[in-house]
């Protein structure tokens, strides 16, 4: 896909997303965020923020409030140069042991080779949904977008607009759905080398510290819930369209439109390197959810 393409595919999804009800606006960092873990590693020039890490410490940072449905985005740029064992993350997460949670993780690699992003679902606290592409840009050089949408029809993981992965309610067929949990959203950085890069072959060169991320324009247009005492049912009820009509339940909104479900093959096809759903070494028994996953069976011929 040459680079003029690929801006205008972003520009159509985003036109899809911002022109239906909302216009998402950037915000400061600590409009949205504060700081989780290890402050001396964050980094303020301007409105960029860094987070660093080196052979003491990573970082890591969490959002003010929990939401249910909407859409989170960052601008990230990440890791320059060797970058083997390094993990920066973009997440969203609800707590305790039956929690949900969305994963991008960006997994370090050595000089020249690709960079990789694996994804994962967790659902009532079981995850091994992991997928993995090499992206086709250098994410070093540059800002790029990085985002969950969520509805109550599916889950849609983009890059730049472009959907990478989605996850589809499947309740009808018995397979659970997060949909009764408020999550907060995460980012960190931190040191993974006995399974980042190349299942933990190459190691972290400390040498190469600091290992920088950088951030910018932070957005979040989502259903905002109370910290504290609030149930599922009541989250569940103030953020439906039942109560007040909210942008990302327009009907357009729940499945993938023919456009987006195009980008979603070009990614499958030419850029991802593991599935879990094809793993039938960890899955003799085919996961059910991708049995039934239209997604999982698109391969597209060159």
């Amino acid at each position: 896909m040459s680079k003029e393409v690929s801006l205008f595919l972003g520009l159509v999804m985003g036109f899809v997303f911002v022109g239906v009800a909302f216009a998402a606006a950037t915000a400061k960092f600590e409009e949205l965020f504060q700081p989780s873990w290890a402050l001396d590693h964050f980094i303020h020039e301007g409105d960029l923020l860094k987070l660093k890490l080196d052979n003491y410490s990573g970082a890591g940072f969490v959002s003010k409030s929990k939401y249910m449905f909407g859409k989170v985005t960052v601008q990230l740029k990440l890791v320059e140069g060797d970058s083997a064992g390094t993990v920066t993350a973009f997440y969203m997460s609800s707590e305790g042991p039956n929690h949900n949670e969305f994963d991008f993780e960006f997994l370090g690699n050595t000089t020249g080779e690709p960079y990789s992003v694996q994804t994962n679902v967790y659902v009532n606290g079981v995850g091994n949904r992991e997928q993995r592409l090499n992206l086709w840009f250098d994410p070093t050089k540059d800002f790029h977008s990085y985002s969950f949408f969520w509805n109550q029809r599916q889950v849609i993981f983009l890059v730049d607009e472009t959907p990478i992965r989605v996850h589809t309610n499947m309740e009808h067929r018995g397979i659970p759905f997060p949909k009764d949990q408020a999550m907060g959203v995460y980012s960190s950085i931190w040191n993974a080398d006995d399974w980042a890069t190349q299942g933990g072959r190459v190691k972290t060169n400390w040498s190469h510290a600091p290992f920088i991320a950088t951030y910018k324009a932070f957005e979040i247009s989502a259903c905002e819930c109370p910290i504290v005492s609030s149930t599922s049912v009541e989250n569940l009820k103030r953020c439906s369209s039942n109560e007040k009509k909210y942008w990302w339940d327009e009907p357009n909104l729940g499945v993938l439109s023919l456009h987006q479900s195009h980008q979603l093959m070009w990614v499958r096809a030419k850029h991802m390197v593991y599935d879990y759903c094809a793993d039938t070494a960890r899955f003799p028994v085919m996961p059910a959810e991708c049995v039934h996953h239209s997604h999982h069976k698109v391969v597209l011929k060159n």
